[in-house]
């Protein structure tokens, strides 16, 4: 299976437009989005081409393929208009052996996990920030955010196939991939 995984969109019809352009040159099986969608925030500025009813719209019309967990911006009104649930706090997910457990982040991170087993995959947005990183035996992976990236990052999401996550920027520009099964680990930039 391949799944493209993304996060953090807050309203922004523009940033989704770029992703969707990505989502049809991918192909995925699965769009797995890990909240925020809507709503832009009181900490954050409105970001370029926000308009919720036009993501809501894009988004509805590829309801079939998507996958989403709940962010802390997400709400009960925001599923009424959204036509594929919005409102699980987490996803369990199976990849190769492998359990990923994939939230937003604002509730269960690095600093506050989900019971994992060693190797296992904490897999959240929320922070904004791309990262790949080690914690207690388990690993951390966060796509960073489509429409309102932090601490100089780029817009990005993540594809993952064959046990290989691949980081790319909006245009489809991979810079960074982490294969954590399969072979051995491997990361290159």
């Amino acid at each position: 299976m391949k799944l493209m995984i993304a996060s953090d969109i807050h309203g922004s019809a523009h940033y989704l437009r770029m992703l969707l352009k990505q989502y049809k040159a991918e192909q995925p099986d699965r769009l797995l989005l890990l909240g925020d969608i809507l709503y832009h925030g009181p900490r954050n500025s409105l970001p370029d081409g926000y308009s919720p009813k036009e993501v809501t719209r894009l988004l509805n019309q590829i309801k079939e393929s998507i996958l989403c967990v709940r962010g802390n911006c997400d709400t009960e009104v925001d599923q009424m208009v959204l036509e594929f649930p919005i409102m699980a706090d987490y996803c369990i997910l199976y990849e190769q052996g492998h359990l990923i457990f994939a939230t937003h982040g604002h509730i269960h991170n690095t600093s506050n996990p989900p019971m994992l087993k060693k190797g296992d995959i904490l897999l959240h947005g929320h922070t904004h920030i791309p990262a790949a990183e080690k914690f207690d035996g388990k690993y951390y992976l966060n796509p960073g955010s489509v429409s309102i990236p932090k601490n100089g990052s780029a817009r990005s999401y993540m594809v993952l196939e064959d046990g290989l996550f691949t980081w790319k920027d909006l245009n489809g520009k991979p810079y960074l991939n982490k294969r954590l099964f399969g072979a051995t680990e491997h990361e290159s930039k």
